[in-house]
């Protein structure tokens, strides 16, 4: 009996101790940690207020390793599925785990890290060494009041099936290249593209003191041997040098504060902007203490990403609305109205807004047309009003814009009283907001011309560098608007673009130096060899990708050479995704080598089976060298990988026509046409190929019937001139006279 209780006993242990050695293989602490890491702990140590304060931010729940401490979720066994997508979760040896199917394929994997807390949180698995991706189902964090506590799939109303670009397994879903530089301290992707794999490496799991005071390891030194009273001193001084004496303060019959003091310097909010935003990284990790143009190249707020007045469309952050705004323009920054620490917002309610704010002038019913401490009282649902990303997460607009449902009637956009008073239509909000606060104010001449060309309308020149020149457009309009230059207008001189190269502003530098590639090359030249040395890389790079295609090669120009090593070490960084190894491919062939190019493209193709681009360019490249055999394989790859490209489609139909099979290539422009219904292009070279085969008065039935649905139609209507004129229709000429 006691030999068998021992054996009993023994067996136990060994299942325990068996049991600590898987969870420990498959989950490793320190896999993903530096060497040797810069540790917050001697920050907290001393700061421990102050620790305790970060300890409730959702920095400090960035990235968590997965515990019983740390999971939110349900694991208990639990099933979900989404369409063909099917995933079991489920607790085994103390440790999380998820098998996860499509199909037939089915896949078990530890969860080795929580992301993120709350409205949500998303779990990382390790598909293969030093490569997490992000699992497609997440767990909705929020009480069940709110419709929270269970599990949802990322993509709630379509179906990603394995062939998509944001199906799970694929790069657009992966931590390391795509989520892990705002995640966590002093990340390094450490990405090897010959290999296509990571050896990512962090500082700290979670964003702490690292990320926004860089390494304070001297000054941690410094104090180890003084009293606490001497640290305490030392902290004061450092915080009183970096923040300007003032405060906001209004006058007399003033409704909104001014800065009383010493001259703001808001360039700390470069950190929260290098995470705060929609930007193309130029280094790999992010660096505290540093310029945000140093490090990225921001997307500027146009289509599709903003709405046409600038309202957030797309998942975009902060740094594009709120650099439109007013608040900015006073210099107005982040911690006005978050704490440092926490970075949750100092005052509750309406008490944030009129910290600044008349309270006699907008905190009453005759301004806001609500109840007292209702919803619609509140300033932030009018003028900062959300929109919900990742299924659950609700994220306001820092444009603090007024609503305009005028706006809204015209090009489309949201507003707010729409958008909560959900059976009402715009015209509804317009007659109220006029009988409350009269008409609303007339756009500038500058104001709709940046409308139009952010709703893909077409502008003339003179209205498009009028805008540029306005001084009372928000900087980043109208750096944007230079970026659009190309839209107006196929050419460009020196002498315009000039002022904007040699501009104040980064912003606007940045987007003339893109704009330049308008130039004819010897004015490229010129005006660009002084941004190669531009204050900013962001300037430098852009100076450097506008001159890949001149004979800036010859000059042996240092400059030059040195920032289009930064621009390749950018694409290089970025070559975990096809854009990136796009840019290689296009820059190599700019540059004169088509080995290199062909390479770049090849693996563009190999990395992201399901990127339309990478097939089209390999299939240009090939074309260009009269290489026919390999520019149809190429592109009936595509197609295969890729059955509902239009793009695709169409560029097959081309190749067959220049292979003189036009009538087969009709049927691939109209399943084009099908695929893609917005695109008039697809539809003005089916209707000439039509014409081509000698079935023109077939074509003009098909245009006469197809040019309705297309938003853009001058160049259709110069096609249904030519074909009325071709079968001498005075009837169908007047007919497309009388297009819109």
């Amino acid at each position: 009996m006691y030999v068998r209780l021992f054996y009993i006993v023994l067996a136990l242990a060994l299942s325990f101790l068996l049991s600590l050695n898987i969870q420990a293989q498959s989950i490793k602490p320190h896999e993903f940690e530096k060497k040797e890491p810069i540790s917050n702990q001697s920050c907290i140590d001393c700061h421990q207020n102050v620790a305790e304060k970060w300890q409730t931010s959702d920095h400090a729940k960035a990235m968590e390793l997965a515990n019983k401490e740390s999971v939110k979720a349900n694991f208990n066994n639990v099933k979900v599925s989404h369409y063909g997508q099917k995933a079991h979760f489920f607790i085994e040896n103390n440790t999380y785990h998820v098998t996860i199917s499509y199909d037939d394929k089915e896949n078990t994997y530890p969860i080795k890290y929580t992301f993120g807390h709350f409205p949500l949180q998303q779990y990382l698995v390790e598909t293969k060494q030093g490569t997490l991706q992000v699992l497609p189902f997440a767990w909705d964090s929020r009480g069940k009041s709110e419709g929270g506590q269970r599990w949802y799939h990322n993509y709630s109303h379509e179906e990603i099936r394995p062939e998509d670009r944001l199906h799970w397994r694929q790069p657009l879903q992966n931590w390391n290249g795509m989520c892990a530089d705002c995640h966590s301290d002093g990340l390094t992707r450490n990405y090897d593209a010959k290999t296509n794999t990571f050896k990512t490496q962090f500082d700290n799991i979670n964003v702490g003191c690292l990320s926004c005071h860089d390494d304070m390891s001297e000054h941690a030194s410094k104090n180890q041997n003084q009293n606490q009273n001497q640290k305490v001193k030392t902290t004061a001084q450092l915080v009183s040098n970096h923040n300007p004496t003032g405060q906001w303060l209004r006058a007399i019959g003033e409704k909104t504060a001014s800065w009383k003091g010493t001259h703001r310097d808001n360039g700390f909010m470069d950190n929260c902007y290098a995470c705060h935003s929609l930007r193309s990284p130029l280094t790999d990790g992010i660096k505290a203490s540093t310029p945000f143009l140093d490090q990225f190249t921001p997307q500027l707020p146009a289509a599709p990403n903003y709405y046409a007045d600038g309202q957030i469309k797309e998942e975009v952050y902060v740094y594009g609305s709120f650099l439109q705004s007013k608040m900015h323009s006073k210099g107005v920054n982040c911690l006005d109205c978050h704490d440092k620490h926490t970075m949750k917002i100092k005052v509750p309610g309406n008490g944030l807004c009129l910290q600044c704010h008349s309270d006699e002038a907008y905190n009453v019913k005759s301004h806001h047309q609500h109840e007292l401490d209702s919803k619609g009282a509140q300033c932030v649902n009018c003028h900062m009003p959300t929109t919900r990303y990742m299924g659950v997460d609700d994220r306001r607009d820092h444009s603090f814009k007024i609503p305009r449902p005028d706006l809204s009637k015209k090009i489309g956009s949201p507003n707010a009283c729409t958008t909560c008073h959900e059976d009402k239509d715009n015209q509804w909000a317009i007659e109220n907001l006029t009988i409350w606060h009269g008409k609303p104010k007339s756009l500038s001449r500058s104001e709709k011309a940046l409308i139009s060309l952010n709703s893909g309308q077409s502008i003339n020149l003179e209205d498009h560098l009028a805008l540029i020149k306005d001084e009372s457009i928000a900087v980043i309009h109208r750096a944007s608007a230079i970026e659009q230059l190309s839209f107006t207008t196929q050419t460009m001189t020196s002498q315009i673009l000039t002022p904007y190269l040699k501009h104040n502003e980064a912003l606007i530098r940045l987007s003339a130096a893109k704009a330049a590639s308008l130039l004819v090359s010897q004015e490229r030249i010129k005006s660009l060899t002084p941004l190669l040395s531009d204050k900013y890389k962001a300037v430098r790079v852009a100076a450097a990708q506008s001159l890949i295609d001149t004979a800036i090669w010859s000059q042996n120009n240092k400059a030059f050479l040195k920032a289009f090593e930064a621009l390749s070490v950018s694409n290089s960084i970025n070559s975990w995704r096809a854009e990136g190894r796009m840019n290689q491919g296009v820059n190599a062939y700019n540059t004169g080598d088509v080995l290199k190019a062909e390479q770049a493209f090849k693996a563009t193709t190999k990395i992201e089976p399901y990127f339309e681009a990478g097939y089209i360019n390999l299939a240009d490249l090939y074309r260009s060298q009269q290489r026919a055999a390999q520019v149809n394989s190429v592109l009936l790859t595509g197609m295969k990988n890729l059955p509902k490209s239009g793009s695709l489609k169409y560029a097959y139909g081309l190749h067959l026509v220049r292979q003189k099979d036009t009538a087969k290539a009709v049927n691939f422009f109209q399943q084009a046409m099908a695929l893609t219904p917005t695109e008039a292009q697809y539809a003005y070279t089916y209707i000439l190929a039509l014409d081509g085969l000698g079935q023109s008065q077939q074509a003009l039935s098909k245009l006469k019937g197809l040019i309705g649905q297309y938003q853009y139609k001058d160049q259709l209507k110069e096609l249904g001139f030519y074909l009325a004129q071709k079968l001498q229709s005075r009837e169908d000429y007047n007919w497309f006279m009388g297009v819109r």
